[in-house]
């Protein structure tokens, strides 16, 4: 139950919320074309799409993209009051306010994914910010446009210069380029770069139980075989064909450990790298 609720509107829009949730509580996100950046004021909250949960904790936020259903924040404590801050990106605004060009976080990225949300780094800088708009909050009367726009640009700068700007712009951008790339697309694309099952099934914007059974289904096989099975046979190639040192080839292949790499080309093929290229050359 929302206990206390504040707003600020944009252009007509709804551009700033707060709101105050008395526990046991559920806020379902809207279904419509725009983002959201949530910011966890108090209590430890879950974030909620599909079988999956994501917990953010006080003073962490969450950025998403809302045209999909099913996507809402629950308490995670029976007694524990929730206070969280959310800033609406809606494209139309984001397009009036940037009349030349759009910034580069939210042109399309190059990155093959279908990722709609992501956890954001507890940035010192985020904080401030919030704490920036909670002044406004409690004087709604010193709020104008032009503030707004310049928050609006403020929050857009500070989201580009996380750790989390290439997911980020993979969100924002899906607001102007609602491109959808096929499972194996986004398989395909990332076989050989340095990430989990749990970072392929975010790409794929399914939960890893969702996403281990739509694997399964494609490809008869479990994701982390089939995928140390790709990397291992471009090792091969890679062996072959270049001279490269093996810890280059071992990066180059998706592994970020050399003994890792090693031990699984062993275990897959009976020798070593070494081995393996002073023997078939």
């Amino acid at each position: 139950m929302i206990t206390d609720y504040k707003k600020i509107d944009l252009f007509g829009k709804s551009f700033l919320q707060k709101m105050v949730i008395a526990p046991p509580y559920r806020y379902d996100f809207p279904v419509e074309a725009r983002a959201c950046f949530l910011y966890v004021l108090s209590g430890d909250m879950h974030y909620r799409f599909q079988d999956d949960e994501t917990q953010i904790p006080a003073n962490h936020s969450l950025l998403l993209n809302c045209v999909e259903s099913g996507k809402q924040i629950q308490s995670t404590q029976e007694r524990q009051v929730g206070e969280v801050v959310i800033v609406t990106f809606h494209p139309e605004i984001l397009k009036q306010i940037y009349q030349r060009e759009l910034p580069a976080i939210v042109q399309p990225s190059n990155t093959i994914s279908n990722q709609s949300s992501s956890t954001v780094n507890n940035d010192f800088l985020i904080q401030k910010y919030i704490e920036g708009l909670l002044f406004y909050f409690e004087n709604p009367s010193l709020v104008s446009d032009e503030i707004l726009v310049l928050k609006m640009k403020e929050i857009i700068l500070l989201l580009a210069q996380t750790r989390e700007s290439d997911n980020i712009q993979v969100i924002l951008s899906q607001l102007f380029s609602p491109t959808k790339f096929t499972f194996k697309q986004i398989i395909e694309a990332h076989l050989f770069s340095p990430i989990n099952v749990e970072e392929l099934a975010q790409k794929t914007n399914l939960s890893v139980s969702s996403f281990k059974r739509e694997f399964r289904k494609i490809y008869d096989d479990s994701p982390a075989n089939y995928v140390k099975t790709k990397r291992l046979e471009r090792a091969t190639e890679l062996l072959l064909a270049s001279d490269q040192r093996i810890s280059d080839i071992a990066f180059d292949c998706g592994f970020n450990d050399l003994a890792n790499f090693t031990k699984s080309f062993h275990d897959k093929f009976g020798v070593s790298p070494t081995h393996y290229r002073t023997a078939k050359r």
